[in-house]
């Protein structure tokens, strides 16, 4: 069931079908419109989002994040039907992933400069994928570079341009290497 939520949740954002739904859960292409029709009514703030930021686009040529930055989509009144839907979906997507990318540069760059600040030359910040940060740090020292990575990443939530209502939150997992924390 997780799965399948997981599935449409992810589905809406890039504007899956009935029949991409369908085909992806493995259930038949009524139930699939049976899920999209459900989910909409539920959150119809949604189905709005997606009109509004696509009617807004079909206009100006682009879209913002959260933060003001712009993606420009091309093709949105593209006279063919595929280009035109593939962009609608860009269209979409764009200030979400845009978004959670800045959200996710801003957490490293504090993270860096805290870093920096208290000289802590035993952590070291090894990659970023998609939402996720992956830190090498002693055993011994691990539960301190926790509490400074999670307040560093929640506290973006604020600063003297921006401020969320919602809160932001970070789940750690530590282990001897990546492949052992999933």
């Amino acid at each position: 069931m997780r799965r399948k939520a997981k599935a449409i949740n992810f589905g809406i954002i890039y504007g899956i079908s009935q029949y991409g739904l369908a085909k992806q859960i493995m259930v038949s292409n009524n139930e699939a419109a049976e899920f999209l029709s459900s989910y909409f009514n539920k959150f119809p703030e949604i189905k709005d989002y997606m009109n509004e930021t696509i009617k807004f686009c079909r206009k100006s040529g682009y879209v913002n994040n959260i933060f003001g930055r712009r993606s420009h989509i091309t093709g949105i009144n593209d006279k063919n039907f595929n280009i035109r839907n593939f962009q609608e979906r860009a269209a979409i997507n764009a200030p979400i992933q845009g978004s959670a990318a800045e959200i996710m540069r801003l957490a490293m760059i504090r993270i860096f400069k805290k870093m920096n600040e208290t000289k802590e030359e035993n952590c070291k910040m090894l990659l970023q994928i998609h939402d996720e940060l992956i830190f090498e740090v002693p055993k011994e020292r691990e539960k301190k570079f926790t509490n400074l990575i999670k307040h560093e990443m929640t506290s973006v939530k604020d600063s003297d341009l921006h401020s969320f209502s919602t809160p932001l939150t970070v789940d750690v997992n530590s282990g001897d290497n990546w492949g052992l924390l999933h």
